[in-house]
């Protein structure tokens, strides 16, 4: 996201310590995005576990995050930013020790779907803690947060295949000890008040029902239904690479360092550079079937490590264009409340990337090892095909709108860390 990107203040770096306390814990729970894609062909070989059930540590992870965002912000507004956070990090660091401790892979499974709830707590409080800590006003926060994404995003497969050169292990203890370093430092510095005292930094109480009810929103039940799909192909080329890439877990790591970085410059640099040239929608026309040509490419070269390299970095620049114009296109969709929106809109996206790894796995046994790069580009071209046919119920996206307020930056940031991951 670039909103406040284009504001300079030479006071971003002297903030105060609760700031960095929870930019640094934003940066490893982003970390652990990409983390285990390194290891997930050592995983397989390690406990005698099939590609399918190796791909199933995403999609409980996944699952578990896009459900608990459906509650984050109703728990979080009530029990205010600090401890909802703390209950994230402690979560996380619970369970990613651990999976590192597992002796099966069904053990791994299911703590993974613990850490999906740990993330989903923390990423969505994260943002309007740092805004309602930081000097320099909203620009300087919102700098700092996208430092942080991108950082966390690039890292973290670099991480995973370092670590994971060692034992595939390693990275869900690194983790572990990471977050747990994030934790006592947000209890050290960040006071119980911190993101709570300004209201547009915390949501309103809303009822738990009201993100289903968003869902019958022509506009957002558009926007979701294309997410759900373009989510397909972002996991297929995300969690299944890694198997017909052959690297050991070092070579996928610098892989997925070079897909994050590609993600993470478009995202906060591209995007707002095409958005104020052309209507939303229309960039969404462009860079859905540059994806899904991406995507054949990938599945044609296949047996080309380099070019099947190039595939996968090259997705990661056209991914971080969707993520963002998407984000902008629910934040502007609807009168919904903003938490309201992104709750709804993430919580039908996750499906479409918890259903997408193990099924990958299973039509490239079934089939052939390129069949799910060809069913993803199919599943993007679905997402274009929703884009376009509901293109009426999405005029309300297109119309220039003012500087948004410190509340919709924090939820549409907030939505773009749920599209990165």
């Amino acid at each position: 996201m670039s909103h406040g990107s284009h504001e300079t203040s030479a006071s971003i770096l002297k903030q105060p310590k609760a700031v960095w306390a929870v930019a640094f814990a934003c940066v490893i729970a982003f970390m652990g995005i990409g983390l285990v894609d390194p290891i997930l062909p050592a995983i397989a070989e390690s406990l005698q576990a099939t590609p399918t059930e190796t791909e199933m540590l995403f999609t409980s992870y996944l699952l578990i995050t896009g459900l608990a965002m459906l509650g984050t912000s109703w728990l979080s507004s009530r029990i205010g930013a600090k401890k909802t956070l703390l209950i994230g990090l402690g979560l996380i660091v619970v369970f990613a020790a651990a999976a590192g401790l597992s002796q099966n892979v069904e053990a791994i499974i299911g703590f993974r779907a613990g850490w999906g709830l740990g993330n989903a707590l923390f990423i969505s409080t994260a943002l309007a803690t740092i805004v309602g800590a930081a000097s320099g006003g909203t620009g300087s926060a919102i700098i700092l947060y996208e430092a942080a994404l991108g950082l966390g995003i690039a890292i973290g497969p670099l991480l995973g295949g370092l670590l994971g050169n060692i034992s595939w292990r390693g990275p869900f203890f690194g983790t572990a000890a990471l977050m747990a370093v994030g934790f006592i430092a947000i209890v050290a510095f960040l006071r119980d008040d911190s993101g709570a005292a300004d209201a547009s930094a915390r949501p309103r109480p809303t009822r738990l029902s009201a993100p289903i009810r968003a869902l019958g929103q022509p506009a957002l039940a558009v926007l979701a239904a294309a997410a759900l799909f373009y989510n397909i192909g972002f996991f297929v080329l995300l969690a299944y690479s890694p198997f017909p890439l052959g690297f050991d877990a070092l070579g996928l790591g610098f892989t997925f360092f070079g897909w994050g970085v590609a993600l993470a410059v478009t995202s906060v640099f591209v995007a707002p550079l095409l958005t104020a040239r052309m209507p939303r929608t229309r960039v969404l026309w462009i860079a859905l079937p540059l994806l899904s040509l991406d995507l054949v490419a990938a599945g044609l070269f296949i047996e080309n490590q380099a070019a099947l390299v190039a595939c996968i970095v090259a997705g990661g620049l056209v991914l971080g264009v969707l993520n963002t114009v998407l984000t902008e296109c629910v934040m502007e969709a609807t009168e919904l409340q903003r938490s309201v929106a992104s709750s709804a809109y993430s919580a039908v996206r996750f499906l479409g990337g918890a259903i997408a790894p193990p099924a990958a796995a299973e039509l490239a046994h079934l089939i052939a090892p390129d069949a799910p790069y060809y069913a993803a580009a199919i599943s993007v071209g679905v997402a274009l095909v929703i884009v376009v046919a509901g293109h009426r119920a999405l005029r309300r996206v297109d119309r220039v709108e003012a500087e948004p307020d410190e509340a919709s930056v924090i939820e549409a940031e907030a939505i773009s860390v749920g599209d990165a991951v």
